[in-house]
């Protein structure tokens, strides 16, 4: 009995924010080594699931660099990166559009469907979701990587008609030239992009990290509030590099555009967007607009 009146206790908590939340759009970026397992990827679709069921309306944003290179090495083809951005010639771009648009996409929609969801998998390209161009500048100096691309704009009515039908939409990180060409687009940015375009109330980035590291060796340096004006501090001091930085401009696209809460969170702990949402204390790195301090 007391088993049971505790698990009662924990839906009667959660009711203030399933309340707060109702009817609200959540974007949720998922990707890289939180995505492989297949354990944690069942407990984030099941989180998803909930959400919906609860009457939220969830948009997963998924990219998907692990299982490219994975692919191009079983295909004789060593993935190359410069500046934190893959390469992509023309044979490169073939494999990621067949992992991201087809196989990993779908993987997530089946998920989504065994635990009692409807779900979409889209590509930027169905109805021109993710208008793009080649990217040819990258961190202020020229590049040349191949069909990597920069979002041009974003139109939201296909997710919308989606979303407002009851579906959770599945969109992978591919874009598409006003010719018709396919663009790799960092899926970060599209994220954070997509929830301000969308109006979300939330933003969640589901990472492999605890959120955003003071010290990025310590995991005890957690950051656990900040401003959009003090990550932005942080990086032009060059106290946050590599591969959370593109995570930490996604959220500073969606913050600045207008999404309200934007989250970093630990992808591998179970059931991390829950207790995001629907607890007081939440975990990871809450991001807000806001000037840094002086």
């Amino acid at each position: 009995m007391e088993e049971l009146q505790s698990r009662a206790q924990v839906l009667i908590e959660a009711l203030p924010f399933i309340r707060m939340f109702h009817d609200a759009v959540v974007v949720v970026k998922y990707g890289g080594a939180a995505m492989v397992d297949e354990d944690m990827k069942r407990a984030v679709l099941h989180d998803l699931t909930l959400l919906h069921f609860v009457g939220l309306r969830p948009v997963l944003v998924h990219g998907g660099g692990p299982e490219v290179s994975a692919l191009m090495r079983r295909l004789g083809k060593e993935p190359e990166f410069r500046g934190g951005l893959r390469v992509t010639d023309a044979e490169t771009m073939e494999i990621a559009e067949m992992v991201l648009g087809g196989r990993l996409n779908k993987d997530l929609v089946d998920g989504l469907q065994m635990a009692g969801a409807r779900a979409v998998g889209l590509s930027g390209k169905d109805d021109r979701t993710i208008l793009a161009r080649k990217m040819e500048e990258h961190e202020g100096q020229a590049v040349d990587l191949g069909f990597v691309g920069e979002i041009v704009t974003i139109n939201p009515a296909l997710i919308r008609l989606l979303v407002d039908n009851g579906f959770i939409p599945v969109l992978s990180s591919v874009g598409v030239g006003q010719d018709g060409t396919s663009y790799n687009i960092n899926a970060d940015h599209l994220a954070g992009k997509l929830a301000a375009r969308l109006e979300a109330r939330k933003f969640i980035m589901l990472t492999d990290v605890p959120g955003l590291l003071a010290d990025p060796k310590d995991p005890d340096t957690l950051v656990r509030r900040t401003t959009t004006g003090e990550v932005r501090e942080m990086i032009a001091r060059g106290a946050i590099s590599g591969g959370m930085i593109p995570k930490l401009e996604g959220c500073l696209m969606a913050a600045e555009g207008g999404v309200e809460r934007t989250h970093i969170l630990d992808g591998r702990l179970p059931h991390a967007i829950l207790m995001e949402i629907f607890t007081n204390s939440g975990i990871g790195t809450l991001i807000t607009r806001g000037s840094a301090a002086k």
